[in-house]
């Protein structure tokens, strides 16, 4: 095994064990007893819940256009914006990365790749 595989398993093995230790410290510290489903609220019900109690008159600005039907549609819908995202960040850094590699190879005086070679007509 290269010294390049043995770090990036050590790396694999130490990043799982980083987000099995964080989900059984994050589980075990919010644990409720009068609202067990409490540890999966958002920022969005906590800020809500503020506002009540420094202002119970207090008015929202404007309401939901589109309401979710329950809360696995809302995690669904949230999981998709952040595929997307994902994906269009990838693809971005992606290009950036292949454009790099163009140029170091052209700087480098390599000869074109064959994708960027142009036929030529009268042939």
């Amino acid at each position: 095994m290269s010294r390049k595989a043995i770090i990036n398993t050590v790396l694999a093995v130490a990043m799982v064990a980083i987000f099995v230790v964080s989900f059984a410290i994050g589980g075990a510290a919010r644990v409720n007893t009068e609202n067990p489903d409490g540890r999966f609220g958002g920022t969005d019900d906590k800020a809500t819940t503020a506002i009540q109690e420094i202002d119970p008159n207090y008015q929202p600005w404007f309401s939901h256009f589109l309401e979710p039907a329950s809360g696995e549609v809302e995690s669904g819908l949230f999981a998709m914006q952040a595929a997307i995202g994902g994906a269009v960040l990838g693809f971005a850094i992606g290009g950036y990365w292949g454009r790099r590699k163009g140029e170091k190879a052209t700087s480098a005086g390599a000869p074109p790749a064959p994708s960027d070679v142009v036929p030529d007509p009268g042939a």
